[in-house]
Parts: structure tokens; sequence; C-alpha cells
């Protein structure tokens, strides 16, 4: 049994890896601000759902107030850190630079500094596949030598895995940082393309098509997620990074075609000029990953996107 803090554990992925490391025997202890960015009821619903599985204990916290998240610390004496919590998104943080930075780089050295401080044996930051920008070669790499992200949200994960790697190489904290590729399944934050366009289409809206459609994700089932951030508790390492996609990339017009199909309801389409910061395409080698942490996902698109269904179709509260 490891004694394990995991921040945003309210949320869409760490509600997931929250049942998963529960299972796993572990002792968890989960720390979330439940703040608006989308209804903090969706995020009570998953602490709910959490604690059918087991009881773990809760602290609503900030984790940019530093006398509040000492006090975790001091009280639960972690061994390994999860960091999962984050301003998320490409667009809203090109209209919220400011509380982007202050969370996602702010936050993430108060952790690394108190994970220091107090002898954590394991930081585990959650990144993302926006750090590669526009410039990186496909697939996209961790031999990348200088991603350029192109997003006030991609340049503060870029940043954390360097203050990831700078608290590794002075304070020998074994960290590993792990770049996420479009994570979809169920619980998926309602902000996001998938849940989005379920709701639109749902409700006869139409739906926002930035470009021309030819953008395409490299879309990651949850569970194959999980099954990648629970793979790095068993890996020795004193830095590492790892991309944890799926490695087949999927348009946004076929995204939409198998969501038509799996709710049996044809979409209202609205072409609109591209985004700035939306990146045209994402595609996660996946070399690395499979040969360290043994990482290898096993859910085809169209049958997690039947999942996701399955779930939405089912949930009236997450469609409001």
């Amino acid at each position: 049994m490891t004694k394990i803090l995991l921040t945003g554990g309210a949320g869409f992925i760490g509600s997931h890896l929250a049942e998963r490391l529960i299972q796993q025997g572990h002792r968890l202890f989960l720390v979330d601000d439940l703040n608006d960015f989308y209804s903090p009821e969706i995020k009570r619903q998953n602490l709910q759902e959490i604690r059918t599985k087991a009881p773990f204990e809760f602290v609503r916290a900030d984790i940019c107030d530093q006398p509040a998240i000492l006090k975790v610390f001091e009280q639960h004496r972690p061994e390994v850190i999860i960091h999962l919590a984050a301003r998320a998104g490409v667009r809203p943080s090109l209209e919220q630079p400011y509380l982007y930075e202050r969370v996602n780089v702010h936050g993430t050295l108060v952790l690394l500094d108190l994970a220091r401080l107090c002898g954590v044996q394991k930081f585990v930051f959650a990144s993302s596949s926006s750090v590669y920008g526009i410039t990186s070669k496909a697939p996209f790499s961790e031999d990348e030598s200088s991603p350029n992200p192109i997003s006030p949200y991609g340049a503060t994960k870029l940043a954390g895995e360097k203050l990831c790697y700078a608290y590794s190489h002075l304070y020998q904290l074994p960290t590993i940082c792990l770049r996420f590729f479009t994570v979809y399944g169920p619980r998926q934050r309602p902000d996001l393309a998938i849940h989005k366009f379920a709701i639109l289409i749902e409700q006869g809206q139409e739906i926002p098509v930035f470009g021309d459609g030819s953008s395409f994700r490299d879309y990651t089932y949850i569970d194959d997620i999980v099954d990648g951030i629970a793979a790095t508790l068993e890996l020795p390492t004193r830095f590492e990074i790892f991309n944890l996609g799926n490695s087949n990339p999927v348009s946004l017009t076929e995204m939409i075609r198998l969501l038509e199909k799996h709710l049996g309801k044809k979409a209202r389409l609205q072409f609109k000029e591209s985004q700035p910061g939306d990146m045209p395409f994402t595609y996660a080698d996946l070399g690395k990953a499979k040969q360290q942490l043994g990482y290898d996902p096993r859910v085809p698109f169209e049958t997690g996107l039947s999942r996701f269904v399955a779930w939405f179709q089912n949930r009236p509260i997450h469609k409001t």
C-alpha cells in the first residue's frame, strides 16, 4: 500500500484514476478546489461515484494556496504525488492567460517544493500533447528537442515539465511527466468536443466546426490513460517524459460521423474560421511508453465512443 496524494481527483481523469488506485489497495488522499470552470456539481457526483467503490479522504483546497497544501502534506505525509489539477483547454487559456499561468505553473511549483521538503518518493505530473505545437514532426516524439507550444495552456504545461526536471536534477526527486493526448470517455468534461457535440446533437443545435473538418486528434480512451498513469508507480527513474495516446488519429469529420451513428441523430454543422492556438493535428509516438511502461492502448476509437454515448444517454446530470 502506497500513500498517494492525487490533485484534481474530482475531475474526469482524476475520478477514474482514483477508482483504480483504490482497487489496487493504495491509501488515497484527494485534493480538488471544485472550481466553476465547469459545474462543480459534476465533480461532486464524481466523488460520490468513487465513494461507492471504497472510502477515501478528500480535501477541498487550491493548489496555489501554499499554507493550505502544506497542512495536507503535514497531515497525510504522502509518499507519491500524482498531480492532475490544472486549468485546462487551449481556447480558454487565450482569454485568461494569467489565471492559467498561476494555476498551472505556480500551483505545480507549490507541490514540487512541498514534495521536496516532505521527502516524497515520486512525483507524477500530467502534461499535454499541446506542448508540441505545430513545428513537431509526426508522430510526436518525446525526443523533440525544442517543442514550441502555440497557446498559453501548452506553454504552461511545458513550463511545468521544466520545473519537474529542475527539481529532479537539484533535489533527486524522482519525477515523471505524462503528455496526455485528447482523453475521452465516461465523465468527460462538458467543454470538450465529444461531450459538447453530443449535447448539441441531442438538442438539435448547430455544431461549430472550426476549419474545414480535416484536423485530426489522437483520441485516447480513459481506461488506457489510467493504465499508463498506474504503470508509472512501478517504474524506478530519476526523470522521464512519456506520451500517453492511442497513435491512431481520427479526423474531426469522422468523429462527428461516428457520434451521429451512435446517437442515432444527424448533426447540424456550422463551419467557422480556424481558431488561434488550435493545433491542426496530434499524433503520439508510443515507442518509449511501450518499452518502459508496458503501455499498450487497447480501446479502438469507435468502441470507446460507443461506451461514452451509452454513459451519456444514461446520465442526465451531465447534460446540463
